[in-house]
């Protein structure tokens, strides 16, 4: 009698993890899916992004640095794509959010240098020294920032999620990819931003507050307001 019982809450468990287990990968792949085909027609081309009007920046996301001022080629990539868009006239301001959190680490200095070093004028560069996340990144833009109508540049794969949280937040968005390059280790980036599509479809429903927030900003001004080193 005794092994029956157990058998039968065993048999109720195993249930219950199949059941859980169903239940989640049906949501990641709706998730994935619903959020795809939303922002579809938000994914455009350089020729598409310089036939928008009154976009208030070009927003690059950013990704990490290597011996603490260089680039990583991906991010490298994202910079290319967002200073072309900047000198094709689709925006007057490039808004650089990315990580600075500690002394030492340091993305949005190194994103601004590099366009600097392109040419773009410092003045047109502002750095969003708090953008720990890409929902956080999109929720300074529009809080701290003011920022309404945005194109934003981070490579393809990342590229629909970026924009669902805009649009969610209540910003006119448009994504234009980084060059298509086969970065090392991309499975496990793409594993990793199939769960994040899910995770931040729930974040883009409760909307919490950026773990920093700050005073206004005003991106018609001189983006040199931003810096924080001489």
């Amino acid at each position: 009698m005794k092994d029956k019982k157990l058998f039968k809450v065993a048999g109720r468990i195993l249930i219950f993890i199949l059941a859980f287990i169903i239940v989640t990968v049906v949501f990641f792949v709706g998730t994935n899916i619903y959020v795809k085909k939303t922002v579809a027609d938000n994914i455009i081309t350089v020729k598409e992004a310089k036939e928008l009007e009154d976009v208030d920046c070009i927003l690059v996301l950013g990704a990490s640095v290597t011996n603490g001022d260089t680039p990583s080629p991906m991010l490298e990539d994202r910079l290319k794509r967002g200073v072309e868009l900047y000198y094709e006239g689709c925006a007057p301001k490039l808004l650089m959010s990315g990580d600075h959190g500690g002394v030492y680490y340091d993305e949005v200095n190194v994103m601004k240098n590099y366009a600097k070093d392109q040419g773009v004028a410092s003045s047109d560069i502002f750095m969003d020294h708090a953008g720990f996340s890409t929902y956080e990144s999109f929720l300074r833009a529009k809080e701290i920032f003011g920022a309404d109508k945005i194109i934003v540049v981070t490579q393809e794969y990342h590229l629909h999620r970026a924009v669902y949280i805009g649009m969610k937040l209540g910003i006119e968005v448009y994504g234009v990819a980084a060059e298509d390059i086969n970065y090392s280790g991309q499975t496990g980036r793409d594993i990793r931003e199939f769960l994040a599509i899910g995770k931040d479809f729930l974040v883009t429903i409760f909307k919490p507050d950026a773990s920093v927030m700050g005073g206004k900003i005003d991106l018609t001004g001189n983006g040199d307001v931003t810096n924080d080193k001489d």
